[in-house]
């Protein structure tokens, strides 16, 4: 399969999605996402991600059971694929070696 690039923001989405290992959904991954960058982030945004995202082959969805909190309505749940990790595995491993290739001064500690 020919590797897809990821901009900053769906390589945010991409990891919340597993963070969250099976309770991603658009709601969960906004809240989760400016949690943990805070960052003002919008759920349109957050959805246009993860249509990239599928289309690009890296997580799939399913529908939720309906739920009486969304008045009887299904969440859309996603989840990370084989090529979506290893989507992050190489991104890992090229940003481990550029940081490598900093002068000491500009690496933070434990790098």
């Amino acid at each position: 399969m020919k590797r897809s690039y990821l901009g900053e923001f769906e390589e945010i989405v991409l990891l919340v999605v597993v963070l969250l290992d099976g309770e991603a959904y658009g709601v969960n991954i906004t809240h989760e996402i400016i949690e943990q960058t805070n960052r003002q982030v919008r759920l349109n945004q957050v959805h246009a991600a993860l249509l990239r995202l599928e289309d690009k082959g890296m997580i799939r969805s399913r529908m939720g059971d309906p739920t009486p909190e969304r008045g009887g309505r299904r969440k859309r749940i996603f989840s990370v694929t084989a090529y979506g990790q290893q989507t992050l595995r190489d991104i890992q491993e090229v940003r481990i070696n550029l940081w490598n290739l900093l002068p000491s001064s500009m690496k933070p500690t434990g790098i």
